[in-house]
């Protein structure tokens, strides 16, 4: 079967002499196919360099014909132009065109008119296409630098949804703003629909689909205590939460981040915003859960992405507690034989339990060090995968720690933004209350709510400051705020 390929410009007469030959030949000849490919005349130079550069040919005008060899694969066998082809029709076919230059003039004329009008329905087409509206906020931090590609290069939302970034931060920061607008426009994501900066807090979060708050505040104990920090994260969400109610579609998806106070956010955003869905709102914790499958798998020797089902509990950013009494390793190479996709529990493989409870768990505090002092790809990529899992569904099988509202899961009290073991399918994402926990793991879940019911009671000035539980310490804590074990 001979199979043409016949590009050229839309208002060549040449290519219009061309494609009604090909036509002719198409329709008298049943293993004759030809695949006609019309570019604007603007847009013909740049096309037929890209086209020639890529098969190593060498052509310049309109137009080029090709044949594609179907039944030896590789690149196509290039004919050469309007001789060319004529050529090639009278010697294999006795079939030569006579037409005159006045008709070609014609047909080259209609290619033209309906070629544009073939862009004007595409371009209308993609216009009825929305992009999701993302809003970030604090949007100078780099988290937000090192998030942008992640959103726009397809991995998250699809190769085939288009998306619009909208950056908010406060106007002393617009020119931050300008040049990460301006160089996301200069790499041109073939999905990134728009990106623009705001300043004006009044115009922020319209038709928002989603909101990704990075807002943080300096903790620095010396000048403000953590009482009036966590004041401090209340009334920024108290402005959020109402302006996200008023202008963001009613199906907004909310996720917390950022180096301090995560869980908190999400709570006063859910508190503030009493519309806004609270399934639809999450704090992200799997920058410490990938931290810490980091730390076991250099301990394991072995790569980290086949250590499964780390479980972080609790306050992210606060007092946490990271659970390995579920974790899998994946593809580990011992001594007994098996598929790569065999799981095997890490806590046998793990034969110095000494160092589980002195090393590891004391590893924490440079662990959480390490989290909160990286410069943004860490926790950027912990948004970008949560995203992706939101919307496509989590690996099968595999557990994900994320803070959402308490509703009495795993005996934890009602009403507070605790971190814990959670599946997403089909666009939500659902508790693994099947998964059973010891009488250990339960007395340090209830130290742990306590923290953070203390940081809501403060944030709505129901108590002047916090209150210790107890006199008994936490062994895992993971004190990211202040930066010391208890």
């Amino acid at each position: 079967m001979a199979k043409l390929v016949l590009a050229g410009k839309a208002n060549c007469p040449y290519y219009a002499k061309a494609e009604l030959l090909a036509d002719y030949l198409q329709t008298n000849l049943p293993d004759f196919r030809v695949h006609k490919i019309t570019q604007h005349p603007d847009k013909w130079e740049q096309w037929l360099h890209d086209i020639c550069e890529m098969n190593g040919w060498d052509h310049r005008q309109s137009p080029i014909i090709w044949r594609e060899l179907l039944d030896r694969g590789g690149k196509g066998l290039l004919l050469g132009g309007i001789d060319d082809f004529l050529e090639y029709a009278e010697h294999y076919y006795g079939i030569t065109s006579m037409m005159l230059s006045e008709e070609m003039l014609g047909i080259a004329e209609e290619n033209v008119k309906a070629h544009i009008e073939i862009e004007k329905e595409e371009e209308e087409i993609r216009s009825h296409i929305k992009p999701l509206q993302i809003w970030i906020t604090s949007a100078s931090v780099p988290i937000c630098y090192q998030l942008i590609p992640l959103l726009a290069n397809g991995e998250v939302f699809g190769m085939t949804t288009e998306i619009s970034i909208h950056l908010l931060d406060t106007d002393k920061f617009k020119e931050v703003l300008c040049g990460i607008v301006m160089e996301a426009e200069d790499m041109a994501f073939p999905l990134l629909r728009s990106i623009s900066e705001h300043t004006e807090l009044d115009e922020a979060f319209i038709q928002a689909d989603i909101v990704i708050v990075l807002d943080d505040v300096l903790l620095n104990h010396e000048v403000q205590s953590l009482e009036n920090d966590i004041r401090e994260v209340s009334e920024i969400c108290q402005a959020y939460a109402p302006l996200i109610e008023k202008n963001a579609k009613r199906g907004v998806r909310v996720i917390s981040s950022g180096r301090t106070f995560v869980n908190l956010k999400a709570m006063m955003i859910m508190t503030y915003g009493p519309s806004i869905k609270p399934e639809n709102v999450i704090a992200v914790a799997t920058s410490w859960e990938s931290a810490a499958k980091a730390m076991l798998a250099k301990k394991l020797n072995m790569n980290a992405a086949g250590v499964k089902d780390v479980i972080v509990w609790g306050n992210i950013t606060g007092c946490n507690y990271i659970d390995l009494s579920h974790a899998k390793l994946c593809g580990y190479n011992c001594a007994v034989w098996s598929p790569a996709t065999f799981p095997h529990p890490l806590l046998n493989k793990i034969y110095d339990s000494e160092w589980i409870h002195s090393e590891f768990l004391s590893a924490q505090s440079s662990l959480s060090s390490r989290v909160c002092h990286s410069m943004g790809m860490l926790p950027a990529h912990a948004v970008a995968n949560v995203l992706k899992y939101w919307y496509h569904g989590s690996p099968p099988g595999e557990i994900v720690s994320v803070g959402i509202l308490t509703k009495g899961q795993f005996r934890i009290p009602e009403g507070i933004v605790f971190s814990m073991p959670v599946r997403f399918q089909n666009g939500n994402w659902e508790v693994m209350t099947e998964l059973e926990i010891n009488e250990m793991t339960q007395e340090v879940l209830g130290r742990l709510a306590h923290e953070l019911i203390q940081e809501k009671l403060i944030a709505l000035k129901e108590i002047k400051e916090m209150h210790p539980y107890g006199a008994d310490k936490i062994t895992s804590k993971n004190m990211c705020q202040d930066g010391n074990l208890a």
